[in-house]
């Protein structure tokens, strides 16, 4: 196996996941951030995210020798062979991806490479962006020295992002050159992995194809679910019968309170953006982008119709992420539900999240009170809302509602418990679809 040196701009999910991946792969590799604070406690051995087995990997690469951080960027890009840029693109308020921080990073690389170098985005960017970074690059080069980028998106799902690299379903590349597809493929050769080799407009549409395809999955299932609850169906019966049709398959029919995170809400908005800037208007995309944003405060409307006032009440909320096996917030429902509760005065909340705290506390500090186990936000709890189906949340036996509850009143988002069971427990349970 041949040994590359790589460098890695940006250490979030992304970057870092990639980076510490590649090490374990026997490459040579070094990761850049801004942040030193950031840089020092990754040379601790202390990863800035939470995510299963990324740590261990970081730990033991570095050690031997494989992976290193830094923030001078100039020696880290100056005689790499490949350059990975995994910085983010987040959303801009019209839905638009917002490029700046990969035109920083490719200034950055124009300025200090001094030898042939393959460029590399892993960053999920709007078709054509990859044209106009290999264009830029070559405007502000310092060096004569040759640059091709290449497209390589990411496919990770938060909490499972280092299994979902070491052992992905496909690796998908799009390059311009037989020589830039020797280079990337040789750097996955490692991986054995299927490798799908596209050119690069075809591999930047892949990645928003594939997450606007689940989005619409969820939503599709969601809308469904509402019109369950209107004909006395069951979704959870709809969806094991779907499930068994190999056209349909299993995954993501989970019917709930809407998707989140880093991935789903941007990449259909940016998709949207893209298809309304070519004259055109992608309608189901459109469709899963409204459904969603209203799915997401479903729960809320229906304890308005229950309640008189929020103020003054005991309200619980049994999770924050916007999955379980993450500490990521982007997007998570717990955050517009809260923001409404706050706005129609509840002024007692008490939230329960194993890893989520510390990142809800930055938004907000002072307004909810902060508990380490289910049990104390449930204690004399008038209303209880479940956002993540934490382990931790789905061991609690609907029983414990009645006991610890001053009024059991439970809003679950995501279908935990059997409907039948919480009702003969005399618990007044709403869930999704049901």
């Amino acid at each position: 196996m041949k040994q590359y040196k790589i460098a890695v701009a940006g250490t979030g999910y992304v970057g870092l996941v990639a980076g510490v991946c590649f090490a374990e792969k026997g490459h040579q590799v070094i990761c850049v951030d801004v942040d030193e604070r950031k840089v020092e406690t990754m040379k601790q051995g202390i990863c800035p995210i939470y995510e299963q087995d990324l740590e261990e990997l970081m730990q033991k690469n570095y050690k031997e020798g494989r992976l290193d951080y830094t923030t001078d960027y100039k020696n880290a890009y100056k005689d790499a062979d490949a350059i990975f840029i995994g910085v983010g693109t987040p959303e801009q308020p019209d839905g638009s991806a917002n490029l700046s921080y990969i035109a920083t990073v490719s200034r950055q690389i124009a300025e200090s490479i001094e030898k042939d170098c393959l460029v590399v985005v892993k960053s999920t960017v709007p078709i054509g962006t990859n044209d106009k970074v290999e264009q830029f690059i070559k405007d502000f080069l310092v060096n004569d020295v040759k640059v091709e980028v290449a497209s390589n998106p990411e496919f990770l799902a938060q909490g499972t992002a280092v299994k979902d690299t070491l052992q992905a379903k496909r690796i998908i590349i799009g390059t311009e050159s037989k020589e830039a597809e020797k280079k990337l493929m040789e750097i996955y050769e490692p991986f054995k992995l299927p490798i799908v080799s596209v050119n690069r407009r075809s591999a930047e549409m892949i990645k928003y194809a594939s997450n606007d395809f689940l989005a619409l999955k969820i939503s599709y299932m969601n809308d469904i679910a509402n019109l369950c609850e209107l004909v006395g169906a069951n979704i959870q019966d709809v969806a094991k019968g779907m499930s068994y049709d190999p056209r349909i398959g299993a995954n993501f029919l989970n019917a709930g309170i809407g998707y989140g995170g880093s991935c789903f809400p941007k990449d259909t908005k940016a998709l949207k953006y893209l298809a309304k800037q070519h004259g055109y208007k992608l309608k189901t995309v459109e469709a899963a982008v409204d459904v969603n944003a209203e799915q997401k405060v479903k729960l809320f409307k229906k304890a308005s119709e229950r309640m008189i006032t929020f103020n003054g009440v005991k309200i619980a909320i049994l999770g924050l992420t916007f999955k379980p096996g993450t500490d990521d917030l982007r997007e998570a429902p717990s955050i517009d539900n809260v923001e409404l509760l706050l706005k129609n005065n509840a002024n007692n909340i008490y939230a329960y999240d194993p890893v989520g705290e510390d990142n809800f506390k930055k938004r907000y500090p002072t307004e909810i009170n902060y508990v380490s186990t289910p049990e104390e936000a449930l204690k004399d709890a008038n209303i209880c809302f479940i956002f993540t189906e934490w382990n931790e949340i789905k061991a609690i036996k609907p029983e414990m509602y009645k006991k610890l509850m001053k009024t059991p009143l439970v809003y679950d988002g995501r279908n935990i418990y059997d409907v039948k069971e919480m009702k003969d427990e005399g618990i007044e349970y709403y869930s999704i679809g049901r």
